[in-house]
């Protein structure tokens, strides 16, 4: 059996009157991609904040790298990094400048080598010295994952990484995703993009309306969607067609 990097069990939270999360449960196994999916509301970014400790769960236990979320938050950010939906760069510096600085934080030796190693992985080395203003939204997203590696974290948690990104640097990011899980690390990624989740994840979980409503593998998902009706041709469902019709269900209900 592997290892859980993250274990979350009757996870519970409501801001003012509106319960967000109504008792969430799913393990993530050391190495692997997990895909949180959703509509916009559905609790993804409550999930990664409270995972993170940026939130507190108003119930349930949530456990990250073997550490409580709640009662033992300084382990837990020791284990992790967090990319959310936007680049958290400096504008104002250049790209080799954000990464010392983020390698100077974490008390890094050698920040200037940790930097130039992760420009030249992330195709960055020929932008090192513009300033990130100038920068792509692809260059900023491949320079915020290069961020969030330093300090080689255990586990990595990508909140919508590629909104806004045009198709290519897309797949750039896919690329880095699929080569950080083959390392060893555990990526817990939150996506609106089904296609995202269908190319990525090792394990697919669907949030609505607070709960997880289905999770498993992609293949496991497929056998929850009817078979095909047509004699002739047998069309393999594609992640939409499950996350449409599981979700569709649970409305009806």
């Amino acid at each position: 059996m592997p290892n859980k990097s993250i274990q979350v069990k009757g996870l519970q939270k409501s801001y003012k009157q509106q319960q967000v999360l109504k008792g969430v449960d799913f393990e993530v196994d050391q190495g692997s991609i997990f895909a949180l999916l959703g509509s916009n509301g559905a609790g993804k970014t409550t999930t990664v904040k409270i995972l993170t400790t940026l939130l507190k769960p108003d119930g349930g236990t949530a456990a990250v790298n073997g550490f409580d979320v709640t009662s033992k938050p300084d382990h837990v950010r020791q284990s992790i990094s967090l990319t959310g939906q936007f680049a958290a760069v400096d504008e104002n510096l250049t790209g080799q400048e954000n990464l010392i600085m983020i390698a100077k934080l974490r008390h890094l030796a050698a920040p200037r080598v940790v930097a130039r190693d992760l420009l030249m992985r992330f195709g960055l080395t020929d932008a090192a010295n513009r300033r990130v203003s100038a920068y792509s939204g692809g260059m900023r997203r491949r320079l915020d994952l290069a961020m969030s590696l330093i300090g080689k974290p255990q586990i990595i948690f990508l909140d919508e990484p590629t909104t806004g990104l045009d198709p290519e640097a897309r797949i750039e990011v896919w690329k880095i995703v699929k080569e950080l899980s083959d390392g060893g690390t555990t990526v817990f990624l939150t996506t609106q993009y089904l296609e995202e989740a269908e190319q990525l994840a090792d394990r697919i979980a669907i949030l609505h309306e607070g709960k997880i409503i289905a999770s498993g593998t992609l293949a496991e998902l497929k056998k929850l969607f009817p078979p095909a009706k047509v004699e002739y041709v047998e069309k393999q469902p594609s992640l939409e067609d499950i996350f449409l019709a599981i979700v569709g269900k649970k409305e009806e209900k």
